[in-house]
């Protein structure tokens, strides 16, 4: 069956925010546990709080509260990785350094992230809940981002990759799970290419170009959130810019800097804003509304 699309309502806000409420006090809870008890047990406090979450889940499934339902089956997501991870850490699996260190290959690991990748597309197939595939397509991303890379370029490029496909896989989906697909895609492809693209103007204004091209992109597959990274990437150019300009090279003949010119960022910011304008009237054909 399709997942339905949640409505932006007064309830479903306060059904998301007391569930994930609960779910931070359930985290919170577990950590104040794992500083007083052994592993055993802590695994154990984990897997009460994983029945209980998973439990209430179903309960509000059986009364057609979808979502209430959805956010306590995506705290269960959660519940399990916490669960899992500790279960690991009381069998010797994962050690500390085997958990934290990126660098460091784990079958432990590995198996974890495989193991709530698996449950949050269960999940999310179960409670039919958009919001769960947000941990499949995070979880999937550093799977394969552990299984290949060690780090440095090579994993800005396996990440570069992971969001093309994504990009794909939402184009081609009318589900209301795309829009973490391409949320995740839009999010990966930025993030690697300002790995690469961060210091120089001209990297800045590679970066304003892909903005560019992400508006397009929003305007094509109809979603925002492209728009949205868009003007997160002009404005962090605008931010480079105005920096760049608004302060005089040293005179070294006087050993002097001259005076910081104050007016700069206020015309690059006008100058990001009437371009935010223009490209949101671009495809318009009648009144704004």
């Amino acid at each position: 069956m399709k997942p339905a699309k949640p409505r932006w309502t007064t309830a479903s806000f306060l059904l998301y925010a007391g569930g994930l409420t609960v779910l931070g006090a359930a985290l919170a809870a577990l950590g104040y546990l794992a500083g007083h008890f052994g592993k055993a047990a802590y695994a154990g406090w984990a897997a009460l709080v994983l029945v209980v979450l998973y439990a209430l889940a179903h309960a509000y499934r059986r009364r057609d509260r979808w979502i209430a339902s959805g956010v306590f089956g995506f705290a269960s997501v959660i519940a399990l990785a916490a669960f899992v991870g500790a279960l690991w850490s009381w069998f010797g699996w994962l050690s500390s350094r085997s958990a934290s260190s990126f660098g460091h290959f784990s079958v432990a690991r590995l198996s974890l992230e495989l193991l709530v990748l698996a449950a949050a597309i269960d999940g999310a197939r179960r409670f039919r809940f958009p919001f769960i595939a947000s941990i499949a397509v995070s979880v999937g991303w550093f799977f394969v981002l552990d299984l290949l890379t060690a780090g440095g370029n090579w994993s800005a490029v396996v990440t570069l990759l992971v969001g093309l496909v994504y990009l794909m896989a939402g184009a081609a989906s009318s589900r209301p799970t795309a829009f973490w697909l391409h949320l995740a895609a839009g999010t990966l492809i930025g993030g690697s290419l300002l790995y690469w693209w961060h210091g120089s103007d001209a990297d800045w204004a590679l970066i304003s170009v892909v903005a560019l091209v992400y508006v397009a992109i929003a305007y094509g597959s109809k979603r925002s959130s492209w728009a949205v990274l868009a003007t997160l990437g002009l404005i962090a150019a605008g931010s480079h810019f105005a920096g760049e300009w608004a302060h005089g090279s040293i005179d070294v003949s006087t050993s002097t800097v001259p005076s910081i010119r104050g007016w700069v960022p206020s015309l690059v910011f006008a100058f990001v804003g009437f371009l935010l304008v223009t490209l949101g009237l671009a495809s318009r054909r009648g009144p704004d509304t």
